[in-house]
């Protein structure tokens, strides 16, 4: 693990201009980061607020647990991770990038079962809509890998 992470030290090394300047591919990725953590502590908020009966909605059926603790559980989970993405050390933004897409990956049942359900919420009041919002949670899973560095450190492993 040491040596992984010392490998992609060093490769954060060769990425960065002669001086210590960050490149333009830095610059995105710790735009996106924030933009992806600061998102997930938004949504997170809104599980435990303003938004708590369209989550409530969206709990597929499948799951054996009263809704209500389902969408607060889930809610403080998100403000924990999309703060951990926004401000982990840059030795645990992988780590940190990988649990992120295992949470998208975690959450995609609850997607399904809106659009097989026909569950209106967020504005997704048509099967269309709701249709076209399923390929999104693989932007979410790259998105999560690629602006902590989660899939870049795993390349280096297998190359190195």
């Amino acid at each position: 693990m040491a040596r992984a992470a010392a490998r992609g030290h060093q490769h954060d090394q060769q990425q960065r201009r002669p001086g210590g300047g960050r490149t333009a591919g830095d610059v995105l990725r710790t735009a996106g980061r924030l933009a992806l953590g600061g998102a997930l502590v938004f949504a997170g908020t809104s599980h435990l607020t303003f938004a708590r009966e369209e989550f409530t909605a969206q709990v597929p059926e499948s799951i054996p647990l009263p809704e209500d603790p389902v969408v607060l559980a889930s809610g403080v989970a998100e403000i924990a991770l999309g703060a951990a993405i926004a401000v982990a050390p840059r030795r645990f933004r992988p780590a940190v990038g990988w649990l992120g897409a295992a949470f998208f990956v975690a959450v995609f049942p609850g997607n399904i079962s809106q659009y097989l359900t026909g569950t209106d919420a967020f504005g997704l009041d048509t099967d269309a809509k709701r249709l076209a919002r399923l390929p999104f949670q693989g932007v979410l899973v790259a998105w999560s890998l690629w602006s902590t560095g989660a899939w870049r450190a795993w390349r280096n492993r297998r190359r190195g």
